[in-house]
């Protein structure tokens, strides 16, 4: 199940029947048609549940029984596409919904009740969500949530309305219309809690958690591994130097302070500057081992 899924299966899980969130579903997924009988509205989508959400919604609102019927995808993934019919009291829920003047052209965004009202807006953002939102896996690490609009206006009103909640939303244009959307991870799961989603809130939080711990873990292993193969490198420079100048002068021509870390250099390549300071006669810090190795390379480089 994706990570989508389970947000709106959540907001579905709340059963609310709130005209705000339908009108944000219908001005969103739906259609006007008309026949001999008058107008018509088709409501589609793509998920079973919401589309008996839907029905749910206009049978306890506005006491109707409308049809769902579906059909199947022709493209390649054969998706299921489900019709919410309805064609008893369209004047009336559109009227109700303040929807009508949207449907012919003459205001496309939301309503002012909507953005004015914070319980209206939260709901609203809710049936968008159900009608045409995503959240991308934040197991990928790449934070986004996005709703679609067929509107400019509508994308622009959603952005506003979210920036309302504190909520840094842009808009895009798109090829059939524009995109309202977040890209921090903050502001994604403040968005779960203004819908209701408090559990997916949670589970992306926890993710998100999880990957930043998992990557700061890597990153100090790398670290770790890059100290290692330079101390490793560092080591065995100074291990050839000591052996060259004892295959060429001797160690007897260092000075004996220089002398004894030669030795425990090449007794124990694999110690750590800490580990030949603690091992001297005479005390020393690893400032002070380090001057010395490198008084010792550059003896050898003069060689």
């Amino acid at each position: 199940m994706s990570f989508t899924t389970q947000v709106k299966e959540e907001i579905l899980s709340l059963a609310d029947a709130d005209r705000s969130q339908l009108s944000a579903i219908i001005k969103m997924s739906g259609s006007l048609g008309l026949t001999n009988k008058g107008l018509t509205l088709s409501i589609m989508t793509e998920n079973a549940k919401v589309a008996r959400h839907i029905y749910s919604l206009l049978e306890d609102l506005y006491d109707l029984a409308p049809d769902i019927r579906y059909h199947q995808k022709t493209n390649l993934k054969k998706n299921r596409i489900y019709t919410v019919f309805v064609e008893e009291k369209v004047d009336s829920i559109l009227s109700d919904l303040q929807l009508a003047d949207s449907f012919f052209g003459i205001e496309t965004g939301i309503d002012q009740w909507v953005l004015y009202d914070d319980e209206a807006g939260r709901t609203y953002l809710r049936g968008a969500f159900l009608a045409n939102g995503s959240i991308r896996d934040p197991e990928s690490g790449k934070y986004q949530l996005e709703i679609f609009s067929i509107y400019q206006d509508h994308a622009e009103d959603l952005a506003q309305l979210m920036d309302k909640f504190m909520l840094d939303a842009k808009v895009i244009e798109h090829k059939k219309g524009a995109v309202t959307y977040l890209q921090k991870a903050e502001d994604i799961m403040d968005f779960l809690l203004v819908i209701g989603a408090v559990k997916a809130k949670n589970t992306f939080e926890e993710i998100k958690v999880m990957r930043e711990t998992r990557n700061d873990l890597n990153r100090a292993n790398n670290a770790e591994t890059a100290n290692i193969a330079r101390t490793v490198t560092a080591s065995m420079k100074t291990i050839n130097n000591i052996i060259k100048i004892m295959e060429t002068k001797g160690l007897d021509i260092l000075p004996v302070e220089l002398r004894q870390v030669a030795q425990i250099r090449v007794e124990h390549p694999d110690y750590s500057i800490q580990q030949i300071a603690d091992h001297l006669e005479t005390p020393l810090t690893k400032s002070g081992v380090n001057h010395r190795l490198r008084k010792i390379n550059k003896i050898a480089d003069d060689l």
